[in-house]
């Protein structure tokens, strides 16, 4: 399709219950191009997204067919091509990577499908670190983390290391670390998708709660049918586009 027949872009409206929050996270025209040798191939196609306080996105699509690619350029991990990503209302595009990795580190929580803790460090630790980066003395940072562990479960096995804990705790442990600073939106990318059945269930409830007391925005990146059953919308990316999933 050439440039002077494409369709345009379109905001994904969002769900009934959330159409009076603030806007979190908001993209318009979004798209990535990466050279491949001599071609170049376009991964994302003028994406247009709203996602509010309280709200939670599903993106679901082959695999390929550029989801990761959407959670990196949402989160800053990535430049688009073109386009333009806010978050709380910050134009991302404005931000040099000292003040990206600043911004990431107060608006901008992530979640992935394998934990990326850190093995010498505990539970505790692991959940605090965001707020020690940021400056933060570590005793207030603790109390922190510890009060974010026990929101999520994990106050018994605070003190424990990553290799100490099942696959479900670690990522107990991960949420906690993307929760800690209270962010504007968060980022998962698979987060059940290393589970087992039944741990992954226990994901997916938390989460549910995490959700109903938050006022930040969730996108989540799945090819799990069940836990984009949980969120508040369906979108598809397919060929490079998102479009509401039927």
């Amino acid at each position: 399709m050439n440039k002077g027949t494409e369709m345009p872009s379109v905001a994904m409206p969002a769900d009934d219950k959330h159409s009076t929050s603030p806007v979190m996270l908001s993209c318009r025209g979004l798209t990535r191009v990466y050279r491949e040798g001599p071609q170049d191939v376009t991964v994302l196609h003028d994406l247009a997204l709203d996602v509010r306080a309280g709200e939670r996105v599903a993106v679901v699509g082959s695999s390929g067919s550029g989801k990761t690619t959407l959670l990196n350029l949402l989160g800053g991990l990535d430049r688009p091509s073109a386009g333009e990503v806010h978050v709380a209302g910050q134009s991302l595009s404005e931000l040099d990577e000292a003040a990206m990795g600043r911004f990431r580190n107060r608006h901008i929580g992530f979640v992935y499908q394998f934990h990326h803790l850190l093995a010498e460090f505990t539970a505790l630790e692991n959940a605090a670190l965001p707020l020690i980066v940021r400056g933060h003395k570590r005793k207030p940072a603790m109390a922190r983390a510890r009060e974010i562990l026990t929101r999520v479960g994990m106050a018994e096995r605070s003190e424990h290391k990553p290799g100490e804990l099942s696959g479900g705790e670690r990522q107990r442990v991960a949420i906690a670390r993307a929760l800690i600073t209270d962010p504007s939106v968060v980022l998962m990318d698979e987060p059940t998708g290393n589970l087992d059945q039944s741990t992954a269930a226990s994901i997916l409830a938390l989460m549910d709660e995490l959700a109903r007391d938050s006022a930040c925005a969730f996108v989540v990146v799945t090819h799990d049918p069940a836990l984009a059953a949980h969120q508040d919308r369906i979108l598809r990316l397919d060929d490079g586009r998102l479009t509401p999933s039927e």
